[in-house]
């Protein structure tokens, strides 16, 4: 007998200090009269202190817990997708197991950068449909202040931090099945958008310290890649779900900056009203912003709903569902 996916649960969570732009204008070269007019953006949120990124992707896993009464130690697996681990090793994914006590499931982190929440959730359905799993958690989370590099104002002022993420359990009901279609791509390209990057060393010497690099963008051309490349991506998979745009619920996109949401809006002839947001209030939040958008709406789907986001790689991925 066949085993589908269904999406049961979502939840969501942004650290508690807010950054406005006019605090960022104190440290920097910008205003919230440029910032919210290039994107949109007023607030966003970063973790302070102690918090990273495995605390925010608890939050959300505790959340799915207790709103789908699912007991942790039924979890089969956690996938955290994210660019700003906790570290290297082990995988953030690993430490939020042992934070909810999911004793019985396996973990590892997937990066696929502000695409990551799409491309989980296909990593999730693959994993289901095996037959092997039953409740599996795709969690995005990212605290991408920590990456920053705060006199560059082109990156900046667009990032802030949070989590958001699902729950998905197996079913043999056809009528469950909540991924109705996908498409998941890549252009191998490095240079577009790029953070974290771990210098070799050039000699073997005592002050050998590993250096990193800040989150980088080439911003015209993520904007023209957003907006050419990744609409046509979309159009794929609603017509190989032998759907129209206008038999969408919602088209929930990377919450990347608000100017490239309205541009894919009237690319695909649809109004903003079919476009769930939340990047005014919490900025960039790579690839935890689509998990967080659909959590918003998720108690309100009646309808097939396409999720796409786009990010380093190029990475890009859209995923057709349904509640």
């Amino acid at each position: 007998m066949p085993t589908y996916t269904k999406l049961t649960a979502m939840g969501q969570y942004v650290p508690a200090r807010v950054v406005d732009n006019d605090e960022l204008a104190t440290i920097m070269d910008t205003s919230d009269e440029w910032i919210q007019a290039h994107t949109g953006i007023k607030t966003r949120h970063y973790a302070m202190n102690d918090e990273n990124t495995s605390d925010l992707a608890t939050q959300v896993a505790q959340q799915l817990l207790q709103k789908s009464g699912v007991a942790a130690s039924a979890i089969d697996l956690i996938l955290v997708t994210t660019i700003t681990p906790d570290a290297l090793t082990p995988a953030t994914a690993c430490l939020v197991q042992a934070n909810i006590g999911a004793s019985n499931a396996f973990a590892f982190d997937l990066s696929a950068a502000c695409a990551g929440f799409t491309f989980g959730l296909a990593t999730a359905d693959k994993f289901i449909r095996s037959g092997q799993y039953q409740n599996v958690m795709v969690i995005s989370a990212e605290v991408n202040s920590k990456m920053m590099d705060f006199q560059d104002r082109t990156a900046a002022v667009f990032f802030g931090d949070g989590a958001g993420g699902a729950l998905l359990q197996a079913t043999t009901d056809p009528a469950e099945n909540s991924i109705l279609a996908e498409k998941l791509q890549s252009q191998g390209n490095a240079e577009v958008i790029h953070s974290g990057r771990v210098q070799p060393i050039t000699k073997v010497a005592a002050d050998n310290y590993p250096k990193t690099d800040a989150f980088y963008q080439a911003g015209r051309d993520v904007f023209q890649f957003a907006t050419t490349v990744v609409p046509e991506q979309m159009r794929g998979v609603i017509a190989d779900a032998k759907l129209t745009t206008d038999d969408l619920q919602y088209v929930i996109c990377h919450q990347a900056n608000l100017r490239i949401i309205e541009k894919i809006a009237a690319n695909l002839a649809l109004p903003m009203a079919k476009f769930p947001h939340n990047v005014e209030q919490l900025g960039n939040t790579s690839s935890a912003g689509v998990a967080m958008a659909l959590a918003s709406v998720f108690d309100t789907l009646t309808g097939p709903t396409l999720l796409t986001a786009f990010g380093g790689g190029l990475a890009y991925g859209s995923v057709l569902i349904k509640k």
